[in-house]
């Protein structure tokens, strides 16, 4: 069966463009034409991703967003968030409350296509043949997508997992914005530095006080202890 893809947008024309473009391409879709009707829809079909608006009339996106982070079977459904507002402050905003991408419209139809592919692919990539990988107190297995910290576990979203486990696998080594880009977000965009940076610093906040395993190496990128 194919990925569900839930539509979020009060603009009927770019519903159904998305919609158009998304069947095109083989996924399932459903619309929500506000916040309050995408969080019903969330609960009752658990889609595998959601493109979510922020200007919205009832519940805006950032409170959907809000709403999904509270409740574990639906913190991990990834959000790429779709909005007319390009300023760096609503951009991570967002992220700090869940949203894992954000394209500003208007948007390339075939950039934004391309990063629904590679977030669906990261979230079922087959993990099988990797070892543990082990950083101090904390323990991550990608065969049974689990992490621990002192044998406790700890809940990170699809693309925390993904961060953790790139610097997890290069104990040591610095890896740079564009690399951490290429690697956890599969693409390559100009002006999405911060992306990372936005990331890191939600993904050490759920590590709490094994945070200090994730370095900064200022000016270049971040380092697990090796």
């Amino acid at each position: 069966m194919s990925d569900l893809i839930l539509v979020v947008d009060d603009d009927e024309d770019i519903r159904n463009l998305l919609t158009f473009n998304l069947q095109r391409e083989g996924y399932q879709t459903i619309e929500a034409d506000d916040g309050a009707i995408a969080l019903e829809l969330v609960r009752s079909h658990h889609p595998s991703l959601i493109l979510l608006d922020i200007m919205l009339p009832r519940v805006d996106g950032l409170a959907v967003c809000r709403e999904l982070g509270k409740d574990r079977n639906t913190d991990s459904i990834p959000i790429i968030m779709l909005t007319a507002r390009g300023d760096e402050v609503d951009r991570i905003v967002g992220f700090e409350l869940g949203a894992d991408d954000y394209v500003v419209k208007p948007f390339n139809t075939r950039e934004l296509l391309l990063r629904v592919k590679a977030m669906l692919r990261r979230r079922g990539q087959s993990e099988n043949e990797d070892p543990l990988l082990r950083c101090h107190s904390v323990c991550l297995d990608p065969q049974a997508h689990k992490v621990t910290i002192n044998d406790k576990p700890v809940e990170l979203t699809a693309l925390q997992f993904c961060l953790l486990k790139d610097l997890m696998s290069n104990p040591g080594c610095v890896r740079s914005r564009e690399e951490l880009l290429s690697s956890v977000w599969d693409y390559q965009f100009e002006g999405y530095d911060r992306t990372v940076d936005t990331h890191i610093k939600r993904l050490r906040a759920r590590l709490g006080d094994a945070a200090d395993i994730i370095e900064t190496v200022r000016g270049i990128g971040y380092r697990c202890k090796g």
